[in-house]
């Protein structure tokens, strides 16, 4: 039975629809309601009726007399959207339609990306942030939001404007490493996430070598990026060592900053260190040296 009263329901309001403007002098409602308040409605004429609320994923139903004021509570009307009123008569239907609108501001879902990237890169993170209200309804006005980047003294301040409910920027990374904080706030509501900023590439790579029986020791001195930020350990360092048409390389990856190992001391070798794409230098060890 509430399936087919449901879809009673439906062609019902479908018919009436296209008569709202004719058909609602004697259906006084407001134009827009905000989600989760108290409203009324107010009906013409006399006799008996029954007033159907239908949005989106509800359908209220009261039994009145005309020319009374319905009253609907706090809570009975939550999700935002677009709503038809429809009053069903003993001999005749009108319908309006009203919006139900987002309340204020209360919780923020912020998106930021990427968590870890390396310093000093332009417009290197991006923000996006979703405006809800107390309901978890997406807040469609337009709504100032305020984000901020890095520590205090060092931030970045952008403020954004909302459409349709989202509000993106984009930030600078920062030119120290560290971890920071990208805070995004309206009114009350805040919501923060953290960015890793690390290093960047490495921009002074040299290594010296010293003999240890026969073998050599070769390391690097502190690798650092172009702002004299230390890379952090674990990044791989290669040794390359060329002798008489061979070669043969070692991974190391930085401990404290520095790359050590240890490779065969051949008269004549050459040894070059590398990490990633950056070259460092070049040494000849032995009787070309």
């Amino acid at each position: 039975m509430r399936l087919i009263s449901t879809i009673f329901l439906c062609g019902l309001v479908l018919a009436a629809t296209p008569l709202a403007l004719a058909q609602s002098g004697g259906l006084h409602l407001p134009r827009a309601v905000e989600a989760g308040r108290a409203f009324s409605i107010q009906s013409a004429g006399s006799g008996k009726a029954v007033l159907y609320i239908v949005g989106l994923g509800q359908v209220l139903r009261r039994d009145l007399q005309l020319g009374e004021t319905t009253l609907f509570a706090p809570g009975e009307i939550n999700n935002a959207g677009h709503y038809l009123a429809v009053l069903v008569g003993e001999s005749s239907t009108e319908s309006s339609a009203f919006d139900v609108t987002a309340a204020q501001p209360a919780t923020l879902s912020f998106l930021a990306k990427p968590s870890r990237l390396p310093i000093d890169l332009h417009d290197g993170i991006s923000g996006v942030v979703y405006v809800f209200d107390p309901l978890q309804n997406l807040v469609l006005a337009s709504t100032p939001v305020s984000l901020q980047l890095g520590v205090a003294g060092a931030e970045q301040t952008r403020t954004a404007i909302t459409h349709n409910g989202v509000a993106w920027v984009r930030m600078n990374s920062a030119a120290k490493e560290g971890s920071v904080q990208f805070v995004a706030r309206v009114g009350e509501a805040i919501s923060t996430r953290v960015i890793q900023q690390v290093p960047g590439d490495p921009c002074h790579l040299r290594m010296s070598a010293r003999p240890l029986g026969e073998r050599l020791v070769v390391e690097t001195e502190p690798v650092r990026d172009c702002s004299g930020n230390s890379l952090p350990d674990g990044t791989v360092v290669t040794f390359t060592e060329s002798y008489e048409g061979s070669a043969s390389t070692v991974d190391v990856p930085l401990k404290h900053g520095i790359a050590q190992t240890d490779m065969p001391a051949y008269s004549g070798a050459k040894i070059s260190v590398a990490t990633g794409v950056f070259i460092g230098n070049e040494i000849r060890w032995g009787k070309e040296r």
